[in-house]
């Protein structure tokens, strides 16, 4: 729901939850996750990845070929995602 109007638009923060949440579950089949831990004011998603992922040589592929490109298909508005320690 839209935070500021309440028109039934899900809000920036509930699209981005809703595609990550999509997402975990091909991390989590290779021993992987991902949290959100937030989303800067210039629509900067900064994402933490978990288990298998965290320090895998293949993790920034996986977050710039796989996490960002489908949040910015599914969310537009997306500038971009970082991954944080």
């Amino acid at each position: 729901m839209c935070d500021n109007c309440g028109c039934g638009e899900k809000s920036f923060e509930a699209k981005v939850t809703e595609v990550i949440d999509s997402i975990r579950p091909m991390l989590q089949n290779d021993g992987g996750d991902i949290e959100l831990v937030g989303i800067d004011p210039d629509k900067t998603v900064r994402v933490r990845l978990q288990g298998a992922c965290r320090g895998c040589p293949g993790a920034q592929m996986t977050l710039r070929m796989g996490v960002e490109r489908m949040l910015r298909q599914k969310v537009t508005d997306v500038k971009q995602v970082v991954a944080v320690n």
